[in-house]
């Protein structure tokens, strides 16, 4: 291991629980060991179980499930009246002390008013009948109540319920008993979900959203009241020297309701600011917090929680660094985290540990990798979130996550196993088959690697001269270095299997192949809109390739995650950007993490790029546009260049058959999630 990494591996202590490195798997939601929705009566959850001990023999020093909310989100039963998930629990402690590293369960008081509510629960809510009907199984004033009336997160037209101090005292019990069997199964210590990312206890906190008059808000002290007295109850019950954590937001980075400070800009702080969060974390830990888990934003301000690859990497490392001199509990900082960056915080004594949660579902083995000095062998997580957290949403829409994804967070769009044990696995083939792959994008790479783990001989064909398909343009901007190390990754991958790569190869005729079975990877096309002019515009992908280089006004004509990411990357160039869409919102499609899509409206407004929504393109001239917005009115924008970004049709080479197989965007457009575990699908049937 190259030694710049040596002050990751060194042991430490958070209270008296010795840690053996410095490497802290951070909890992420849909990896609860009791559950993603906490139904008490389904047991614990073995596939979370098999994710950590997994990672645990993979030499991660502590691990952090996702949030047990101390109440069911349906039924109403508290955690801690369900003993026989607290006697699952302590076989599962027994395997993973096993190992070597150590485990906190970390529990959440609840969501108040960022619970990520849906259309449909919406609509029973807003009707008090319907919301009687379904009490029993879902209260959803419950799960909404928050410190004071106010608009849900994600549904501004409902005004969450203040909630009442019988209410918070139930929590606080909650929270001690809970930790007490967490104590009594062997669990090493506890987190708790507090004042962080905007949920119920950083609500609480924050004066922005707390308007109480009781002893519950209004001076600092009764705004961190609810804090303190959740870690003195859990003391009280589990003892001084049971260690407890904190989920800690440095700063709320809160520019207004459903609206965050994007990096770099200049604006004020009306959440949690850099004065009171010295004082808070000194406060909290008097309180009696044995180390923060700390990183930045609420839901107003996602992407610095959940950063997407449009946010700096270590982009909170400086924050918390800084509150990390106010206290003398370990400080564990998270959000991007590159290992050579946080060793070199470490040493110096900046930071006590490096918080890391996505990239272990990309690679359980990235830690083993890091030792043995096979960095290349790391898939990288890009974090685009859309397997493992892509709660969306757009103007007038709640969370439009499909059901199935919200039962199914954790899961991962570059590693198809991820949390998918029983769906997707490598299981010899019966027969040994020759398999032709059309197509070197993801899907066909994705598919080749498969089918060759499963003993097949395998030809992978790609028409030009390199893999990674229209994976290149989209790893294109200068903020997907991520993106570009995984085609990388795919590239060696390929070679450490008997997999026949030919290059400069197209297929016209998949009769003349030979093969047993085809699979079809030739992705899609760019749609064309018929309007004057239309020669004379860009396509994205000559763009992104840099086929076609562009002035300095420019003119963007589609505001999906595409043409924004185009805009973004031009900003970032110092050019002039415009971006133009019919819809009422930028990025509407379900499935893209708001946290990445916010930033994208956060940023373009806070420096002021000119976005025309509900508008659309009528022709296309020498010297900019003209559009119509939805007044009927005609207007020019000028321009000198104008690049098209209006979505992709599927070009399969062929159509499906009894033995050619369409997968991808040749089958339907999609993301990398979609290619990806497409491919798994249909190559663990041949």
């Amino acid at each position: 291991m190259d030694a710049k990494y040596d002050a990751l591996f060194t042991p430490w202590k958070i209270g008296n629980v010795e840690i053996k490195n410095r490497i802290v798997m951070c909890p992420m939601g849909g990896t609860s060991l009791f559950g993603w929705f906490e139904l008490t009566g389904c047991g614990f959850d073995q596939e979370a179980a098999k994710l950590f001990l997994e990672r645990a023999n993979n030499n991660v020093g502590l691990i952090i499930p996702g949030i047990a909310p101390l109440r069911d989100t349906f039924w109403g039963k508290w955690l801690w009246q369900n003993p026989k998930m607290f006697e699952e629990l302590k076989v599962f402690m027994d395997e993973i002390h096993k190992t070597g590293a150590k485990l906190f369960i970390q529990l959440t008081a609840g969501m108040g008013r960022s619970w990520a509510i849906t259309e449909m629960i919406g609509q029973l809510h807003k009707n008090k009948f319907t919301r009687a009907i379904v009490k029993p199984v879902i209260d959803t004033s419950h799960e909404l109540a928050s410190p004071s009336p106010q608009p849900a997160r994600w549904a501004p037209d409902i005004i969450c319920p203040e909630m009442t101090k019988e209410q918070i005292h139930e929590i606080i019990e909650a929270f001690a008993k809970t930790a007490r069997l967490c104590k009594d199964a062997g669990v090493d210590g506890v987190e708790v979900h507090a004042v962080h990312e905007g949920y119920l206890l950083d609500q609480f906190a924050i004066e922005f959203f707390n308007k109480r008059t009781d002893e519950y808000g209004g001076s600092f002290e009764n705004r961190y009241r609810f804090a303190a007295e959740v870690v003195r109850a859990i003391k009280k019950a589990c003892g001084e020297d049971f260690p407890v954590s904190l989920r800690y937001s440095v700063e709320s980075k809160l520019k207004g309701f459903a609206e965050g400070i994007v990096p770099g800009e200049n604006a004020k702080e009306l959440g949690r600011d850099m004065e009171e969060s010295q004082r808070a974390a000194r406060y909290l830990q008097d309180a009696g917090y044995d180390m923060l888990n700390a990183d930045n934003g609420t839901y107003d301000s996602w992407y610095w929680a959940h950063p997407p690859m449009y946010m700096p990497q270590n982009c909170n490392l400086e924050d918390v660094a800084h509150i990390k001199k106010f206290v003398d509990i370990p400080v564990v900082c998270a959000g991007r985290m590159e290992p050579d960056v946080a060793a070199a915080a470490i040493a110096e004594g900046k930071i006590d540990g490096m918080g890391v949660a996505r990239q272990f579902l990309a690679d359980p083995q990235w830690v083993t990798k890091l030792i043995e000095d096979r960095l290349e062998d790391i898939r990288p997580c890009i974090c685009c979130h859309s397997g493992c957290f892509n709660f969306s949403s757009s103007k007038g829409h709640y969370n439009t996550q499909d059901l199935s994804d919200t039962m199914g967070l954790a899961r991962c769009a570059i590693n198809a196993q991820t949390m998918q044990s029983k769906k997707h696995y490598i299981k010899p083939a019966r027969k040994v088959k020759n398999i032709a792959v059309v197509g070197g994008g993801i899907g066909g790479m994705e598919a080749a690697l498969v089918l060759a783990k499963r003993g097949h001989r395998v030809t992978l064909y790609e028409k030009t001269d390199k893999l990674g398909g229209v994976f290149i343009a989209a790893a294109a901007p200068s903020f997907k270095e991520k993106d570009r190390a995984l085609i990388a990754w795919y590239r060696r991958e390929l070679t450490k299997y008997p997999i026949t790569v030919r290059l400069n190869t197209e297929v016209t005729d998949i009769a003349a192949l030979g093969a047993d079975e085809v699979i079809i990877a030739t992705g899609a096309t760019a749609n064309r809109i018929p309007v004057p002019g239309i020669d004379k515009g860009i396509q994205a992908i000559d763009f992104l390739l840099g086929n076609q280089e562009v002035g300095e006004n420019v003119t963007i004509i589609g505001g999906g995650l595409t043409g924004c990411e185009i805009a973004y990357e031009l900003y970032l160039q110092g050019k002039h950007p415009t971006i133009v869409e019919m819809m009422d919102d930028l990025v509407v499609t379900p499935g893209i993490c708001l946290a990445n899509t916010s930033f994208l409206r956060d940023f373009f407004k806070a420096n002021s790029v000119p976005v025309h929504l509900e508008t659309r393109l009528c022709e296309v001239l020498d010297d900019g546009v003209m559009v119509q917005g939805k007044d009927a009115a005609p207007f020019k924008i000028d321009a000198d260049s104008v690049i098209l970004s209006t979505g992709y049709k599927p070009s399969p080479l062929a159509e499906k058959a009894k033995h050619v197989h369409v997968i991808g965007d040749a089958c339907k457009v999609g993301n990398l999630r979609s290619v990806i575990w497409q491919a798994w699908d249909v190559c663990m049937k041949l």
